[in-house]
């Protein structure tokens, strides 16, 4: 019996994980992102940084014996730059300013890697995000609800940030933190694992 881990602290992929019938321990997957150049390409960056974690994570596994490690990251990026999460609130008004009337990009890598041998398979999902134009007393009264200060670029799309977004084009999911049906996808053509099979009881 496959035995699932998720690298990551964030309750959104822990949510949205669990949400598809994976059952699944924490471990911390934390690690030194400064050995990941920022200069890469966003969608090669993001799986640098799913695969440090995934690897940090298989590192402090008590038993890899039949461990299947799922890790992520996501990033936001406006004009080529990655905006990483505010270092405080005139940061994230800055960040949103920006964002402001603008279609940027979110970025999620992910990794998945067997505990036995380390074999990893990492991909990432890229989804266009149009912010409508804002005021900045609604900057300012969406940083006042203190939800922007632990979001990459600034907003969590699936909470008080929905009411900035004008539309999306591509996986809402994978702009919360973990594209599942991509992941799903991978689980079951690269490790032979199908998440929707046991429902099925005639298998």
């Amino acid at each position: 019996m496959k035995k699932f881990i998720l690298a990551s602290k964030s309750p959104r992929r822990a949510f949205l994980l669990s949400g598809i019938g994976v059952k699944f321990d924490i471990i911390d997957g934390e690690a030194d992102e400064s050995s990941v150049s920022k200069d890469m390409e966003p969608g090669l960056y993001t799986q640098e940084l799913a695969l440090l974690k995934a690897s940090a994570a298989a590192k402090k596994l008590k038993s890899a014996k039949n461990a299947v490690i799922i890790s992520a990251d996501t990033v936001v990026v406006l004009d080529g730059s990655i905006l990483g999460k505010p270092k405080d609130e005139d940061d994230a008004f800055s960040m949103l300013k920006r964002l402001s009337g603008r279609t940027h990009e979110v970025y999620t890598g992910y990794c998945i890697m067997r505990g036995s041998d380390g074999f990893a398979v990492c991909k990432s999902v890229r989804t266009a995000v149009t912010f409508k134009k804002l005021s900045d007393d609604t900057i300012r009264a969406y940083i006042a609800t203190g939800e922007p200060m632990d979001k990459a670029g600034a907003y969590g799309i699936q909470e008080k940030g929905a009411m900035l977004v004008e539309r999306i084009d591509g996986d809402y999911f994978n702009v919360v933190g973990l594209p599942v049906a991509s992941l799903a996808d991978t689980m079951e053509k690269e490790f032979d694992i199908n998440i929707l099979k046991k429902y099925n009881k005639e298998n």
